[in-house]
């Protein structure tokens, strides 16, 4: 239940993995830290396969803050590993776990319940860890557009992720086609970056 409202997310293309990410604020913020240098269905079905390894229907802050590091590192190493790097994510996933518990009592949805300014709320991703300004406002557009998380200037504070009508990250797809839109802006942006490179050398 995420701002009040179970919504369904098609972030995974996985109806179980999507299904927890729509109801646990923890697993999609999970979800998103797992979402770099591996394809995005991938990282956001991690939530749902750390849970089932560690014999649970949702994420708990508090055990996985807990966890032995060794023993945690194998939860995400298992094959299928959740992440190409799973040594060093099952790290991060515990770090930001520890910081949920020292500084919002392990409630992940309390990083944005009540918060009603966009700025500030885009303060308090950035301080998760492994949570970049990036990051933080791809998260802040998501919450705004498909969680019904919407405070004052929000699309502001989430910067061009958070424009109406736009195909550039995870908070603009909601099923196969936009999931197509958003990979050929990634594709375009790639091939941008590289030709600036190029043309710089």
């Amino acid at each position: 239940m995420i701002g009040g409202m179970d919504v369904t997310l098609h972030l995974a293309q996985d109806p179980e993995a999507d299904e927890l990410l729509g109801r646990s604020p923890l697993a999609a913020l999970v979800g998103m830290l797992l979402d770099q240098q591996v394809p995005m269905e991938w990282a956001f079905k991690g939530p749902r396969t750390i849970a089932d390894r560690l014999g649970a229907d949702d994420l708990d802050a508090h055990e996985i803050a807990a966890q032995d590091p060794e023993a945690f590192a194998a939860v995400l190493s298992d094959k299928p590993a959740v992440h190409r790097y799973p040594g060093s994510m099952a790290k991060r996933v515990q770090q930001l776990c520890q910081y949920l518990v020292e500084h919002y009592d392990g409630n992940a949805e309390l990083v944005w319940k009540g918060v009603t300014d966009g700025r500030e709320l885009l303060r308090r991703l950035e301080e998760l860890p492994g949570f970049g300004k990036q990051k933080a406002q791809i998260f802040l557009a998501l919450l705004g557009k498909q969680l019904g998380v919407t405070p004052k200037g929000w699309r502001e504070a989430a910067g061009a992720y958070g424009e109406a009508k736009s195909f550039r990250s995870v908070a603009d797809i909601t099923g196969p086609e936009s999931l197509s839109k958003v990979r050929a802006h990634k594709q375009e942006m790639k091939a941008a970056a590289k030709a600036a490179k190029a043309a710089k050398d």
